[in-house]
């Protein structure tokens, strides 16, 4: 519907002469005759003052129809919300799978970190010194144990409780800490 008709509409509803409208808008009463017959329009300023006599929005005076636009933004909102959540529940589990891949990967490295570590090849040489006897004491973490001048009795002792071929730093700090006990002392 072209404007003039919609003015024609809306005044006859409004029970206006066209002289009364012409009136409260101050203009002449054949420029109404005009815009209702669609010779010329309303300026902007004009049709702001129709829509305040004829309480109705410019767009509803101009028949112009956005509901559609409304629709159709309200619509993409929503898409775009309903986008943004499945993105943040993806961020989501996949920062509750790093967690959980984190948490595993710690206990392993602390589990195994508690375990004795043997290398290959590992040994260690010392000189322990007790009630003025030197031993020259050698341990491997292959199984090798050799302390040539130590009594039977004290490479039994040693093997038995202060030996740990898993550990070799653990079998140093035992046998330094066996001499330390009685007196002695080891380099």
């Amino acid at each position: 519907m072209e404007i003039g008709n919609k003015i024609l509409e809306l005044r006859k509803k409004n029970n206006l002469s066209q002289e009364e409208l012409a009136e409260k808008i101050g203009v002449a009463r054949q420029t109404i005759s005009k815009w209702e017959l669609g010779e010329t329009s309303p300026d902007l300023k004009q049709s702001k003052e129709l829509s305040k006599i004829f309480n109705v929005s410019l767009d509803e005076l101009v028949d112009n129809d956005i509901k559609d636009i409304l629709i159709e933004r309200t619509s993409n909102t929503e898409k775009l919300a309903g986008l943004i959540i499945k993105i943040l529940k993806f961020i989501g589990i996949a920062f509750l799978v790093f967690l959980i891949i984190d948490i595993i990967a710690f206990i392993l490295f602390v589990g195994i970190h508690k375990s004795p570590v043997i290398s290959e090849g590992q040994s260690v040489e010392m000189t322990c010194t007790l009630n003025e006897n030197d031993y020259m004491i050698e341990v491997g973490s292959d199984g090798y144990f050799n302390c040539s001048n130590c009594s039977k009795e004290l490479q039994k002792e040693l093997k038995k409780d202060y030996i740990d071929f898993g550990d070799i730093p653990k079998t140093t700090k035992n046998i330094e800490d066996y001499f330390k006990n009685n007196n002695g002392m080891c380099e």
